[in-house]
Order: C-alpha cells, then structure tokens, then sequence
C-alpha cells in the first residue's frame, strides 16, 4: 500500500519545491545569539542571526544558563508525569505564582508550548451554546484550539472593530462570548488595538483573550506585553503566551487568567492533563528570566533603538517593510521563490533571515521576516541593512 502513498507524498513534495514553497532546515552549531555558526544549508561559519525570537538576548544568558545548570542538580531533569499525578514540584507553582504577578492575573497554569495553551482553552470553556470571535490573522494555534470546541466561531477582518462589532451583534444570542487575538501578529508585527476591544466587550458582555506570545518580556514600559501597552491589563480575561521567545527561548507556555477559568483548565483541559510538566529546569530558568525583566529596561532600550534604526535605514534603502515600531520588521518580496533567493544571498553575505510564503503568509505575499534583538550591535543592523542592498543588487542583476 505504502508505494502508492509514497508516489503522491512525492509528487506533492516535488510542487512544493517546484513553485518555491520548500522550507529548509539550517543547522547552527552554536547557542543562540545576535551570531550563529551555521553547518549546512549554504553557507558555513559565523552568520548575523536576524530571524530568532531572541528578542532580549537572554537566550544564552550567563545567568539563565547557570540557573539551569543548578536546576538540573536540584530538580532533575524530567519529570515522566503529568501535573495531577507526580508531575508537580514547588519551582511549578512559584513559576505559575511568579507570572501571575509579572502579568496581573489571578492565576497562572503552565503548559508544554503555547500550541497547547491555546489547544486547551476553547473546548474546555465554551460549548455549542457560545460564541468565540477570532481575529483573521490568529497565530495558527488559535485557529486549532477553535476547531477543537464546538462553539459558533465567527471572524473578523485583521484588527477591524467595524467588523467585530458586526460580529458581536449577530452573536448576541449566545450564553458566552470570547474575543480572542494576538497581541502582536508575528508576521506583520501588527500591534492589537487592545483598548478599543475592551471597550466593545465591555458594551457587549464579552471576554476577552489576548495571545501575547510576541509581546511580553518587551513590549510595554515594565514589559508586560500588550495589555500594559494599552492600559488594559485588569481588562482582559485571559492571557496565553510563551516562555520561548523573549523569556529565553526554551519551550513552554502558560494561560494567566482568572482564578475560577485557570482551576477549570486544570480540570478539564485536556493538553494539560494528558501532556507530561513543563521540564524543572525550564521553569527554574524561566523564574531567573522573570528576576532579570525587573532591571531589563536598558535591553528594552537597546532593542527598540536596534528595530527603529533597522526600519529607518531600510526605508532609506527604498525596501518596503510593513509599518511599526515592533521588533518584527517584515520585508516584503511578493513572489515566493524571489524571497526564497533573496534569503538565501543574504546567508552568502552572512546575515541568516528566512523567506516566509504561502501558507504561512497569503499567496503573492511572500517576505523576509527580519526579527531584532538587543543582542544586536549597531554595527550588525549596519551591516544587515548593506547586506540586503547588495543582495537586492545580486537578485536582480
């Protein structure tokens, strides 16, 4: 049976490389940082990095990386449970207890990724008599969690509070209601209007969850992500996020809600009950990254500095980058295969980016995805911005 199979998986594997679509995999040789060694994948050696989520450098932090050197000694490495059977330890709880207070929530309940965060929400809070409403452009996660709940789903055009409030009208019939968006759009680094959201669910007696998985850690002036952007954080119902971004880079997520939705999720969420705990050594790392945000206003500095100059210096260029102030500055190509090459002679020229296209962006919407850090020197934008020139130059002559 499987020859047959493995035809059409090949046949479909050659159209995807045929139309530019293929995504490779580089292997670096290093930790993460502003540079990477790259072995393969076209290029070797010391590279820019310019496509992490490292957003604050804390990555390889000597401090994070001491912390979870001690962990492993203190803690051990895993936990082979999940949390309701053996799977709890007290780094857990003071981690869940440490970001409700850093994020203003009742609660906090760990998860392995944010995939699961958001896998875990929408069946166990809304049934076929509610209504969840969901942003166009939700990470993929949301869209998952969505599909797995039997609620009416409804959307709404990118950021469009003409159009969710239409949609809040036509759900007025349902027992409950949950507005749900990404604080900032990772591959637009569109920022949510988040106020202006509040105020519809407040006149319309729904709640609201924010995906700030791009957010918090930077973006803010104490870094509680989009809600302290707005000043809304006593406004939103529920916050899912990450602990592998800007909070380290390692893996892990969290849902900080209100305490009755948080005690619910340990209950009935099902990625929670059946996924083993979040790795100690993860959380212990995780509590040191929470220590070193309450002084972390000179790396908030730095990578607002990095991305302004960034955006500033490549519209001089004449490239097109979507508007923003975020640390995601999209460069936009169009076609699939150009931006594909262009990623590619950018790595010749020792800045590693990625070409994003269909179907992770629209189709004809092709992009490079530059993400800074504050790992960043002056001189690696300098040197990221002549490279895109020159490659530009390459691509075209």
């Amino acid at each position: 049976m499987y020859e047959s199979v493995r035809a059409d998986l090949r046949a479909t594997l050659d159209e995807i490389r045929a139309a530019g679509l293929h995504k490779p995999e580089r292997v670096i040789g290093t930790p993460q940082n502003a540079s990477v060694d790259v072995t393969s994948g076209g290029a070797a050696g010391e590279v820019l990095n310019f496509c992490a989520n490292n957003y604050l450098g804390l990555a390889d932090h000597p401090e994070v990386v001491t912390a979870a050197k001690e962990a492993l000694d203190r803690w051990g490495y895993g936990m082979a449970s999940v949390r309701f059977i053996c799977g709890t330890q007290e780094v857990h709880k003071e981690l869940e207890r440490r970001l409700s207070a850093f994020l203003g929530q009742e609660d906090t309940i760990l998860y392995s990724s944010c995939f699961d965060a958001n896998g875990g929400v929408f069946e166990t809070l809304l049934g076929p008599e509610d209504a969840v409403i969901s942003d166009a452009l939700n990470h993929a996660s949301i869209i998952d969690g969505i599909r797995l709940s039997k609620a009416r789903r409804l959307r709404y055009a990118n950021r469009d509070l003409a159009e969710l409030e239409t949609r809040l009208k036509e759900s007025q019939d349902a027992r409950r209601r949950l507005i749900v968006t990404d604080g900032v759009f990772s591959m637009d680094g569109y920022v949510a209007p988040l106020a202006e959201i509040c105020d519809l669910a407040d006149r319309y007696d729904a709640m609201v969850m924010v995906d700030d998985s791009h957010a918090v850690g930077f973006v803010g002036p104490g870094g509680r992500g989009t809600p302290e952007l707005h000043g809304v954080m006593d406004r939103v119902d529920i916050i899912t996020g990450t602990l592998g971004k800007a909070l380290g880079g390692a893996s892990g997520g969290y849902v900080c809600a209100r305490s009755e939705i948080v005690e619910l999720l340990r209950q009935r969420s099902r990625p929670y009950l059946f996924s083993n705990s979040l790795a100690p050594v993860i959380a212990a790392a995780s509590l040191k990254v929470l220590d070193l945000l309450e002084s972390a206003g000179d790396l908030r500095e730095r990578l607002a500095a990095n991305t302004a100059l960034f955006r500033s210096k490549m519209g001089e260029a004449g490239f097109e980058i979507l508007p923003g102030d975020h640390a995601i500055a999209p460069v936009m190509i169009g076609d699939a295969a150009e931006a594909g090459r262009m990623a590619e002679l950018l790595l010749e020229r020792g800045v590693y980016v990625i070409g994003f296209s269909y179907p992770v962006v629209p189709m004809g919407a092709a992009r490079i995805r530059v993400q800074l850090s504050a790992a960043h020197s002056t001189q690696d934008v300098e040197r990221a911005v002549a490279a895109f020139i020159d490659a530009r130059a390459a691509l075209h002559a």
